[in-house]
């Protein structure tokens, strides 16, 4: 394939925003979102950003963002395209099953939209600020049988291969894939421009189109039951010691040493 004609897919994902307090229910099946300030999650913008640059440098032809939930999604998605994706998909999933939607149906649902829209290239964050889970780009690559290439900090295209700069625990490490791929951006790959009024209003004519899971062959039936979410343990209160001597006898008294 020709660099030139390479299309992208990016998916975002609305969560609740990072400055937002997350409160638990009093039931504990999970965290209070009514009422609750949403955002795209802030990896899949770096993860649009990167796919609009590839766009500016003419190395890709088209953007399409893809996100999963209910109709406020819509919001994600047009953000989306207010940064510079070209058209929006609309997976919509009803609120109720929503809140059983795992990495494991994502991963489907994307692999699917893949295949059936032909594209190159799948961008995506790394990982969710709501779940952390960092499962779902991996497992989009095995439904695909593609290349991966997780937490790029540098994605460079090469014809018909892409060069991916990755962070590990031991540095960076670079790989050479071949196309089509899956890449997962991490924080360092760039800094999401912010949409501008007037590309705001241009977003609200492009087009969203809207499936169901179901016209993808999906199945959203749970196959991970959460028994219960809790809030973390308060910190204790600290104890101030005078000398060497007191913190030594400290620690013996509550078995550090």
């Amino acid at each position: 394939m020709a660099a030139s004609g390479l299309r992208a897919m990016v998916g975002v994902k609305r969560v609740i925003d990072y400055a937002v307090k997350v409160r638990v229910k009093p039931d504990k099946t999970g965290v209070v979102t009514d009422g609750v300030k949403h955002s795209m999650n802030p990896f899949c913008e770096i993860a649009v950003e990167e796919a609009v640059r590839l766009k500016e440098k003419k190395l890709v032809s088209e953007v399409v963002a893809v996100s999963c939930g209910p109709q406020q999604c819509q919001e994600t998605i047009r953000t989306a395209l207010a940064m510079g994706a070209d058209r929006g998909m609309h997976v919509e999933v009803p609120a109720g099953d929503y809140e059983h939607l795992s990495p494991f149906h994502v991963s489907k649902i994307l692999a699917a939209l893949a295949k059936k829209e032909g594209v190159d290239l799948l961008l995506l964050g790394k990982q969710a600020i709501d779940d952390d889970c960092n499962q779902t780009g991996q497992m989009t690559a095995a439904f695909l049988d593609w290349p991966q290439g997780t937490f790029a900090s540098e994605v460079t295209v090469d014809g018909d291969w892409l060069k991916v700069e990755r962070e590990v625990d031991g540095g960076l490490e670079t790989v050479r894939l071949k196309l089509p791929a899956v890449v997962t951006a991490d924080l360092r790959l760039n800094e999401p421009r912010y949409a501008t009024l007037p590309n705001i209003m241009k977003a609200k004519k492009k087009k969203v189109e809207v499936v169901k899971p179901s016209d993808l062959g999906v199945d959203l039936a749970p196959r991970v039951k959460t028994l219960s979410v809790d809030d973390p343990p308060q910190r204790k209160s600290g104890v101030k010691v005078e000398t060497v001597d007191d913190l030594v006898a400290k620690l013996k008294e509550s078995g550090r040493i």
